[in-house]
């Protein structure tokens, strides 16, 4: 893109040297500078000798032959001030749609500009450019400098150039300075144009503003809301005001229209869920992604599944999935949570079998797991095994009063049953 406005800039630069093509050039300028009181003078063309030269490189140029026709520009010895910038305007034009010439064009662009001697068209269209070229060298502090040469210079505002003009200070580090350009750019454009609000966006974002952050994304929301990714952008800025109902709201949105596409995205709308209070819908939604295969049939997710269906209070399922993902992982705790849900469920046999899992695999704490032992047995009707349980609960001095109080308890229901132990 940058190329082609530096192809037409030259051929811009060229219409105007010759009386047959000087009307075209005039029209053109008539709009060059709208600033109050602008009267437009007259119009200065190349000499003649310098003029016949500038004509055979245009026609050059006009066949794509342009080093051939650089070449004749560098002949030239121009006479005056006007031909001087005139011609060095052209050979900037001409270098600067060329890859790896951007600095040497400035170089003549710059040179072009000084005198202030072009046509105003021709020296509107140079500050412009320069200001691009500098963009795209790098060098951002410059490419604001040139763009405000060229606003001072024709009154005109152009969303484009405030768009570039954020960019620039947000490659410089200017981060503070983003926010007006950037502003003004949403102002004037005509069809809603993304950029200067992601940009502003940024601007906020990277100095951790976050509720003027939040406030932008809602904007690209409202205005662009058949993209997907400011839906997700919105959501994930709410969670981190600690909004998270909007945040919610925003990803459930999100996902009925079919945005969510990414394993973290549903991920996040799961614990979006869970956090405000609906955990069933969270267990549901991670179920029917491992299904898909989009999210990992792993250790972890399963267990993140069980512990949604735990706050659901639905301790079947939630230990159902605590125990598929102890079978992935082996790991102790996973079987303890396992266990200790089965119990709740009332499922003695699966309950004691999952918890002596967990001891035999070194699980932490085993003092809890003999009491939760304890309780499985002794509800199972084996006190013989809950009064062993009970024993080692007591040897931790935290589950020891806890164990005490049950001890007798046992003793008594098993000489009822004529159980010694």
């Amino acid at each position: 893109m940058m190329k082609r406005t530096f192809k037409m800039s030259a051929v811009a630069l060229v219409m105007g040297f010759g009386a047959a093509i000087a009307a075209p050039a005039a029209m053109a300028q008539s709009a060059a500078v709208v600033c109050p009181g602008y009267e437009k003078g007259k119009t200065t063309l190349v000499g003649e000798r310098t003029g016949k030269k500038v004509q055979k490189a245009f026609e050059a140029y006009n066949e794509d032959r342009v080093d051939e026709a650089l070449e004749i520009l560098y002949d030239i010895e121009p006479s005056d001030d006007f031909d001087k910038s005139y011609v060095g305007r052209f050979i900037g034009n001409l270098l600067a749609a060329r890859e790896g010439q951007g600095t040497k064009a400035l170089g003549y662009l710059t040179d072009a500009v000084q005198p202030k001697v072009l046509n105003d068209t021709e020296h509107a269209q140079t500050l412009k450019l320069i200001g691009d070229l500098s963009m795209q060298e790098n060098k951002y502090n410059d490419a604001v400098k040139w763009y405000k040469e060229w606003m001072d210079f024709t009154c005109k505002e152009d969303p484009d150039v405030y768009t570039r003009m954020a960019q620039a200070y947000y490659e410089s580090k200017q981060l503070d300075k983003m926010v007006d350009p950037a502003d003004k750019a949403i102002a004037l454009y005509e069809k809603p144009n993304k950029n200067p609000y992601v940009l502003k966006l940024t601007s906020y974002y990277e100095r951790k503003m976050y509720p003027e952050t939040v406030a932008v994304a809602e904007e690209l929301v409202s205005k662009f809301p058949e993209n997907g990714r400011w839906w997700t952008q919105l959501g994930f800025f709410y969670m981190l005001v600690e909004d998270f109902k909007k945040g919610l709201s925003t990803f459930d949105l999100a996902y009925e229209q079919g945005f969510l596409k990414k394993a973290n995205e549903i991920k996040t709308l799961a614990q979006l869920y869970a956090t405000n209070g609906v955990p069933y819908k969270a267990a549901k939604l991670m179920e029917k992604y491992i299904d898909s295969g989009l999210l990992e049939d792993n250790a972890d997710m399963l267990a993140s599944v069980a512990n949604s269906y735990h706050q659901a209070k639905n301790y079947d399922l939630a230990a159902n999935y605590y125990g598929k993902a102890a079978a992935k992982s082996s790991d102790p705790e996973h079987y303890r949570k396992q266990g200790t849900l089965l119990l709740v469920a009332e499922d003695y046999n699966g309950a004691i079998q999952a918890l002596n899992s967990a001891l035999d695999r070194g699980a932490e704490n085993p003092a809890s797991i003999h009491f939760s032992l304890m309780e499985a047995n002794f509800y199972k009707g084996d006190f013989k095994a809950a009064y062993e349980h009970v024993q080692e609960a007591k040897k931790d001095r935290s589950m020891r009063r806890n164990a005490s109080a049950w001890e007798p308890y046992i003793k008594e229901k098993a000489k009822n049953r004529g159980i010694n132990i």
